[in-house]
């Protein structure tokens, strides 16, 4: 259902219960006003008839025009015996009405009155009774009927005038509708913020606004990415491109021709390294990296990276500890590894020649932590919050001699969310640089 049929369907409902219930209180007011002024009309015509029966006595009564059938008077002596009744058609079958209640309270009080149906109209009639200075009762009763047919007759009036109103309140719910939702239909999602829009969208059109905002970053993100994966890639082919093709041409002499081989192989590997990386960050990224978990030793995990990065750190005659203790993570064993040797591969490629890298790993107050420190280049202040981005480099110049793709911190930024690690880091440019993981 549209929104805009919806909330005038809704309008509709509730002018239309509105007009019932005012329908029901005018009907009540009305009957309420109806039996009072009865009541008041009761009293004084039972009034004048004493008046009249004081003056002229009990035979004034026959004289009584009857031509008002809703009025019903009786007069009741002490003992209950009916003398008279208008209603002819009645007199000879009444019994005593010594214990009628409006003529008991008008024995007692000097006059009575009482609501009920009557046994022998089979109505609902109104009782008013007087006591005369003879001691006897007159009675004047009317039908309720009267009041609730009065009532009743407000109904036709009533229903015209609630159908006009509806049609009214159709026409008018359905311009005031489309007034409300114009600004709506009329939003610019691209802008969200720079619409005139009611205020209680305003929350609404700032997660909008936010998810633009993540929309465009990402996409902008795609486009480094897609640029800088081409350019990776295409440093490396252009450089086995080249060489091969130099070998094709017969212009390497025989004893440079292992020299050319070799260094087509490193370009070639460099370029598996980094499709294995792009890989890695893109299963990382749709989530679809075997999540079955297990308990792993952190402290033996990096002794055997530390062990796969032995030949890389001798290569470079770094220095590489590791110290502290078994200690067990609940995790994917895989992406461990891929987080710790990135991190402890970075700080033996990015070191001085004959430095150190410390690696510890222990239990802390603040949870099970991994901490690699080196001597290395350092990472300026400015720099420390994008290392983790994809392709970020710090040292480009360096990056390409160390053969690194650039992807190794984004690996260690996503494996870290998977394990709800945090990561932090320490660096002075020139005096190296300390980076903890703690689970």
């Amino acid at each position: 259902m549209r929104l805009q049929t919806k909330i005038q369907k809704n309008m509709i409902l509730i002018i239309l219960v509105t007009l019932a219930i005012a329908y029901a209180v005018t009907t009540l007011l009305v009957y309420r006003q109806t039996v009072d002024v009865m009541e008041k009309e009761v009293r004084q015509e039972a009034g004048y008839i004493r008046a009249a029966i004081e003056i002229s006595g009990q035979g004034y009564l026959t004289e009584l025009d009857a031509a008002d059938k809703d009025t019903r008077i009786t007069l009741i002596t002490e003992q209950g015996e009916v003398l008279y009744d208008s209603d002819q058609a009645y007199e000879a079958d009444l019994e005593n009405h010594a214990g009628r209640p409006e003529v008991k309270e008008a024995l007692q009080d000097g006059t009575g009155s009482n609501v009920r149906r009557s046994d022998t109209l089979n109505e609902e009639m109104y009782y008013y009774a007087v006591q005369l200075s003879d001691g006897s009762i007159l009675r004047v009763s009317k039908t309720m009927d009267t009041a609730f047919r009065t009532a009743v007759e407000v109904l036709p009036g009533m229903g015209v005038i609630g159908a006009c109103m509806l049609a009214l309140a159709a026409l008018l719910s359905r311009w005031q509708v489309r007034r409300l939702i114009r600004p709506i239909n009329e939003l610019d999602l691209n802008i969200p913020l720079e619409n005139e829009m009611y205020e209680e969208l305003t929350p609404l059109l700032k997660r909008i606004d936010e998810q633009n905002k993540q929309k465009d970053a990402i996409a902008d993100m795609r486009k480094e990415f897609s640029a800088n994966v081409s350019h990776e890639l295409k440093t490396p082919l252009t450089s086995i491109s080249g060489y091969a093709e130099i070998m094709k041409n017969g212009l390497v002499r025989p004893e440079d021709m292992k020299g050319f081989a070799e260094r087509i192989y490193n370009e070639a590997s460099r370029l598996i390294t980094l499709v294995e990386d792009i890989i890695k960050l893109s299963k990382l990224d749709e989530g679809e990296i075997e999540m079955e978990k297990e308990d792993v030793d952190l402290y033996d995990l990096t002794r055997r990276i530390v062990s796969r990065l032995a030949p890389q750190a001798e290569k470079r005659a770094v220095h590489v500890e590791v110290t502290g203790e078994n200690v067990i993570c609940h995790g994917v064993r895989q992406i461990l590894d891929e987080m710790i040797y990135n991190i402890c591969e970075n700080a033996i490629k990015y070191n001085r020649r004959g430095g150190s890298v410390s690696v510890w790993v222990g239990a802390t107050l603040k949870g099970k932590k991994i901490i690699v420190t080196d001597t290395g280049i350092g990472i300026p202040e400015d720099q420390q919050e994008r290392i983790f981005e994809r392709f970020y480099r710090v040292d480009k110049s360096h990056s390409k001699e160390t053969g690194g793709t650039g992807l190794g911190l984004s690996i260690v930024k996503h494996g870290a969310m998977l394990h709800n690690a945090q990561i932090h880091v320490e660096s002075k440019v020139g005096k190296g640089t300390k980076m903890e993981l703690t689970f």
